[in-house]
């Protein structure tokens, strides 16, 4: 694979995504909700006025477990599934297809990354000048994870496009994973469990985890920022089984790689079987 082409196709992506109105848009609102929950605060626990770095990144938590997937999918779909002329035009340069794939996810990735940070960063200065840079590296940790998670549904809304040839079709299997992973995964797991035993019950909230991305950057997070109390079943029977914080963080990350990895080989599979 020659690095150069990809370098080439990923910034031709970037180009075409940081000009569009979607991608602004995007970094204008996430820019406001991020910043506008450093100062909310968490209303429910009684905090008020400007949060430190640890609570803020527990605000912005559930922001990021609902908002980045629903983007990722929506970006990485439009791009995969564009203008049948414009797709044939490309692929018909002599560079290979995996290139071109590597390259068009790069592009698209360091378009919401850019779009991200600029909620992540206008927060961060925000918070330092009120309240000193007191846990700064959770809200650090926070970040990294959003970036990853962002990547995971990056990377399956490329398989969704290479499995559905009709936009309409590929943007309505989208909507249907971030329902799933976002909003039905977790239900659908409690009430597995309610048909199991006590010590199964509890393997299986643990093996649950590794299913849902999305489970994994909240369930990291929480541990991460020492909320035993709020990290639900799921983490706590983790945290049981791997004995330690360490231990649980660094695999739980290992199988959010393993998300990031296993669909690109997957769109990559389907995309040299496509005839184009």
């Amino acid at each position: 694979m020659d690095s150069s082409t990809v370098y080439n196709v990923a910034r031709h992506e970037l180009t075409i995504n940081i000009r569009n109105k979607w991608t602004v848009i995007f970094a204008i609102v996430f820019g406001a909700l991020v910043t506008g929950v450093s100062y909310v605060g968490i209303i429910a626990e009684g905090f008020s006025g400007m949060q430190s770095f640890t609570r803020t990144s527990a605000s912005v938590l559930n922001l990021v477990l609902y908002l980045i997937p629903l983007v990722a999918l929506t970006m990485g779909t439009l791009s995969f599934t564009g203008e049948r002329g414009t797709t044939e035009l490309l692929f018909s340069q002599p560079v290979s297809r995996t290139e071109i794939l590597i390259g068009k996810l790069a592009g698209l990735f360091l378009a919401m990354a850019f779009s991200m940070m600029s909620g992540f960063v206008a927060a961060g200065v925000v918070i330092v000048s009120s309240t000193g840079a007191e846990g700064i590296l959770r809200y650090s940790y926070l970040v990294f994870v959003s970036m990853m998670l962002a990547l995971v549904f990056l990377s399956l809304s490329i398989v969704v496009s290479m499995a559905n040839a009709r936009k309409t079709k590929a943007f309505g299997v989208a909507l249907f994973l971030w329902f799933f992973f976002v909003l039905f995964y977790d239900i659908l797991a409690l009430a597995v469990t309610l048909l199991l035993d006590g010590p199964r019950a509890n393997t299986f909230l643990f093996l649950s985890i590794f299913g849902n991305p999305v489970d994994l950057v909240r369930v990291g997070t929480l541990i991460v920022l020492d909320n035993v109390t709020i990290f639900g079943a799921a983490g706590a029977a983790l945290m049981r089984f791997l004995g330690g914080t360490t231990a649980s963080v660094f695999l739980l990350l290992f199988v959010l790689g393993c998300w990031i990895a296993l669909p690109v080989l997957g769109a990559r599979w389907l995309l040299q079987r496509q005839d184009i």
